[in-house]
């Protein structure tokens, strides 16, 4: 069964800044692939690699999603383990839902998780998101 994971894109403005940052990360680390960190390590790990995704909230709004592709467990100077989550580069536009800030991340149930925002219909892209979530929701986009 797959399952997912929802969290806070910190200090992110925009799907294009998430974009950026990621990139800027995987330059100054020097490595090969999109990677997020977190202190705990998925205890539901298989299920999130049999299909799972990060859901990233931007400015309250859930926006975009990135397939996870593994884990790797790492040791910092200090001795604290931490949890690297490979990521897909790709990331898929969802419909915009609402989302109150929490802290670290959550695990998130597939039929909880917001569809993917599908080709040629108008989803109000080109609107600001708050707006375009506000129109969703009342059935008008």
């Amino acid at each position: 069964m797959t399952v997912h994971i929802i969290r806070l894109a910190a200090g992110i403005e925009t799907i294009e800044d998430l974009r950026k940052r990621q990139i800027q990360r995987m330059k100054q680390a020097k490595r090969k692939g999109i990677r997020t960190y977190t202190r705990n390590v998925p205890k539901r790990e298989e299920e999130l690699v049999a299909g799972g995704s990060i859901y990233w909230v931007i400015k309250s709004l859930v926006r975009v999603r990135q397939r996870i592709l593994g884990f790797e467990r790492q040791t910092d100077d200090q001795g604290r383990g931490y949890c690297l989550i490979a990521l897909d580069k790709e990331l898929t536009l969802v419909e915009p839902r609402a989302h109150k800030a929490f802290q670290g991340w959550r695990y998130l149930r597939a039929e909880d998780a917001p569809p993917d925002l599908a080709g040629g219909k108008d989803h109000g892209e080109n609107l600001p998101p708050e707006l375009a979530a506000e129109l969703r929701a009342l059935g008008l986009l």
